[in-house]
């Protein structure tokens, strides 16, 4: 449980917040390379940390992220011409390059020169992993961009999705880290309720979450400090003298990784402030071996793992709040826990339910819940260290954020940072 003002500290992230100073201190994903494919293509509105902000690619193919409204008299550069090099409003032709210059104002008289003393907000930009990454922190300061094997594998190797969620980023987070929540909200009424038929058809299953995941309902967690974050592993019973162990990351400002099986496909996300009441929720799946695997792309097109389908330009999931995410009440009495199909929509019903920015001082937690509690506590001691002048180190290196998810089988005897062992390091 958090105090009133604790709860505000980790979710208010708009500008001049605490939360909000210590996310512009990382490079974020901003939207996909692929919404400003073309030079001189239509811009795009995008808002992050409470800003509301306009991306485009300009004629050189360079891309900016700049204030959304021109310094004018506040008309939206969204209808602005895309030409010759930078945004130009259409309401009385004030021009702006992607560094936020004002390259022509043909509405005053040219020797007073009036474009020189005006700019707008820019933000830097890059392009990596087929995003568009942005910082929006102190120009002095800029950090490095995480080495993140997503990014670093071939287009044909990932798979990548972005939905908008009715949420503060903080309760998606805590989702993402809650390695306890599968057992019920993604899990099958056979499952859940162990039924001879469904235990005799998982004895031999070749996935170790369907063999050992849900046999075991009450993990003990372990929560180790590292340099990007958090490890956080859970330890289930398995077979005469093993273990079952997930390992997940939470990776700094806001990224986990799903426990992912040697040889498989691994999951991840990143979820980004929008404002304090909504988010963005960036979806990974990779494959450091190869092309994306036939039944992933499957999965991914018929929604029934990690991500959804959604809305072409608004990217809100085609299930929502609005249809009740299209629950099925007979699906829901007869096969499934919670009658909605998949687990993107499973997750955002819960977390959505909770209201915009769940009131943290009426919770109950317990011994399953120690991953959320120690992301809390790190996520404080982070944002009032910078309050009070000490920069956090993870967006400095990005080197630490080379690293994988693990989930295995070891003995009991074994330590499971020894077992994981070299499951653990990204190699792409």
């Amino acid at each position: 449980m958090l105090t009133h003002e604790e709860n505000q500290l980790l979710t208010e992230t708009n500008r001049g917040t605490a939360a909000g100073e210590y996310f512009r201190r990382y490079w974020l994903p901003a939207l996909f390379s692929s919404e400003v494919a073309e030079p001189d293509s239509p811009p795009v509105r995008i808002k992050l940390l409470g800003e509301d902000l306009l991306a485009f690619r300009d004629t050189e193919g360079r891309v900016g992220i700049v204030d959304e409204f021109c310094p004018h008299r506040l008309a939206s550069l969204f209808w602005g011409r895309n030409e010759e090099c930078g945004i130009r409003c259409v309401y009385h032709g004030w021009k702006f390059d992607v560094t936020g210059v004002c390259t022509d104002i043909p509405s005053e008289p040219p020797e007073y020169r009036f474009q020189n003393k005006v700019r707008i907000t820019a933000y830097p930009a890059q392009e990596y992993g087929g995003l568009v990454w942005i910082y929006m922190g102190s120009p002095e300061s800029v950090p490095e961009l995480p080495k993140l094997e997503f990014a670093r594998v071939p287009e044909s190797h990932r798979y990548i999705s972005k939905r908008h969620q009715e949420t503060n980023y903080l309760q998606a987070v805590e989702g993402g880290i809650d390695s306890s929540h599968s057992n019920a909200l993604h899990s099958s009424v056979d499952a859940f309720r162990m039924t001879n038929a469904y235990v005799e058809s998982v004895r031999n299953s070749a996935s170790l979450r369907e063999k050992y995941h849900v046999l075991d309902k009450s993990p003990r967690f372990t929560v180790q400090k590292t340099d990007y974050g958090l490890i956080i592993a859970a330890r289930r019973n398995a077979e005469e003298d093993t273990y079952y162990w997930r390992l997940t990351q939470f990776l700094l400002p806001s990224y986990t990784m799903i426990p992912h099986q040697k040889g498989h496909t691994i999951n991840g996300h990143c979820w980004v402030p929008r404002d304090d009441e909504s988010c963005w929720v960036w979806t990974f799946s990779w494959n450091p071996d190869g092309p994306l695997p036939e039944k992933d792309l499957e999965a991914i097109r018929k929604e029934t793992f990690v991500h959804a389908n959604v809305e072409s330009v608004s990217f809100r999931p085609l299930r929502n709040k609005s249809n009740n995410y299209l629950i099925d009440r007979n699906l829901q009495k007869t096969s499934s826990m919670t009658g909605i199909h998949g687990f993107a929509a499973q997750d955002m019903a819960v977390q959505e339910s909770m209201g915009p920015v769940c009131d943290r001082t009426k919770e109950r937690l317990g011994t399953s819940d120690t991953a959320i509690i120690a992301a809390r506590r790190l996520l404080l001691q982070e944002i009032r260290a910078l309050a009070q002048g000490e920069e956090p180190t993870a967006p400095k290196h990005g080197d630490v954020y080379w690293v994988r998810s693990a989930s295995m089988v070891i003995k009991r005897d074994v330590d499971f940072a020894e077992g994981a062992g070299e499951l653990m390091k990204a190699t792409v």
